[in-house]
């Protein structure tokens, strides 16, 4: 008899993570398990499967490219690499964009380029905020601004500092003659889906050009629809120096991006920065495919519609329910913050059908796919109802 997955996820795979359920199949908003059963996944594979599981326009692009060219080192042009580059570019920003393959890279992206721009007068030290989160490498560990990602890993690297996020003050006294770079999120997902203020990111951007300081976004949650806008910055009406993508662009093929203003695209030069996967043929394709869909399917509209319909029905519930203490959140990045402990509800409401997923002691968090339908929202609703 075989083993299962399971068993040899215990017996040969390292345990960063602690999974429960076996996943096998996907399609729009559903999961199926190895048992068969059915779930309604608003998880999206934690905010990464925007066009839904296995959307057949992704599908297919990924299948054609894949017989033709899959990789190509990045001392070669590929043909989709610098049209996605462009796509990206009109989107937010007009700059140039470096590829990777994840969040965490991007990230890393950003923080050399700051310290290269900041390299002729010496400055180097970027302010992130506290309840933040940016990525598990030891840069992104630092930059995090929760200790429990940090402990265990010490002596942490130097150049970072931490601010209160939506206290403009903080930021201020966490401004040091060295500091080049400040970096944020529009809304704190790891976090707890908490929002950046408009008179906060309004502030942050006057402060960080009356200081000469770059401002820069982590866009790797909230970024390719989930607000409602492409990127969460969108929401303020600000213009950022830089951002970083991730998760959503390629609905589950790896995939990041860091992308700047044309006044930073050429900081990095030939050998300042690189990545052997960094827009494939095969990535770029699949990215291309996921920005086509969710502007032929207005992914961005239907965002609003289904984030305004599940959170006005979230709040309906509370007087149902006391363990319900508030809802917030943009778009379909949702958070529902409850008086008890989160954990529980969330293995009940798996339980039930639904997948969501706990973010720090008492919030929930709901990132479906942006092709979640009216149904589905009230079909989720209804399972929240019996399980809380």
């Amino acid at each position: 008899m075989q083993p299962s997955p399971k068993e040899l996820f215990s017996q040969y795979v390292m345990p960063t993570y602690a999974p429960g359920l076996t996943l096998v199949r996907g399609a729009g908003v559903s999961v199926w398990d190895d048992a068969g059963k059915e779930y309604l996944d608003f998880m999206a594979g934690i905010a990464v499967c925007n066009t839904g599981h296995c959307h057949p326009a992704v599908v297919e692009a990924i299948r054609k490219q894949a017989g033709v060219l899959m990789h190509c080192s990045n001392l070669f042009h590929n043909e989709l690499q610098p049209r996605l580059a462009k796509k990206i570019s009109e989107l937010a920003l007009g700059g140039k964009v470096f590829f990777c393959n994840s969040g965490a890279e991007a990230n890393e992206c950003l923080f050399k380029l700051a310290r290269k721009w900041g390299s002729m007068d010496g400055r180097h030290e970027i302010v992130t905020m506290k309840n933040s989160f940016h990525g598990r490498t030891l840069a992104n560990m630092t930059a995090t601004g929760q200790t429990k990602y940090q402990k265990g890993f010490e002596p942490l690297m130097p150049g970072f500092a931490y601010a209160e996020f939506n206290n403009l003050e903080s930021v201020k006294a966490a401004i040091t003659p060295a500091t080049v770079a400040v970096l944020c999120e529009a809304v704190q997902g790891e976090g707890g889906i908490v929002p950046a203020t408009p008179e906060f990111m309004a502030g942050l951007r006057k402060l960080c050009d009356d200081k000469k300081i770059l401002l820069f976004f982590d866009e790797v949650q909230a970024g390719i629809g989930r607000t409602g806008k492409w990127f969460g910055f969108q929401n303020y009406g600000i213009r950022p120096d830089g951002f970083s993508m991730a998760k959503a662009l390629g609905v589950g093929f790896p995939i990041g991006a860091a992308a700047v203003t044309p006044e930073l695209s050429d900081v990095f030069q030939p050998g300042n920065h690189a990545s052997t996967f960094g827009g494939t043929p095969l990535a770029c394709a699949a990215a291309l495919a996921t920005l086509e869909t969710i502007e032929k399917e207005d992914l961005l509209g239907n965002a609003v519609r289904m984030g305004a319909r599940f959170m006005d029905g979230l709040k309906a519930l509370a007087p149902k329910h006391a363990c319900i203490q508030s809802v917030r959140g943009v778009g379909l990045m949702v958070g529902l913050v409850l008086n008890v402990p989160a954990k529980p509800v969330e293995a009940k409401l798996r339980e039930n059908g639904l997948l969501c997923i706990a973010t720090g002691d008492h919030v929930l968090r709901f990132v479906p796919p942006l092709v979640v339908s009216p149904a589905q929202i009230d079909q989720a609703l209804a399972i929240l109802d019996r399980s809380l």
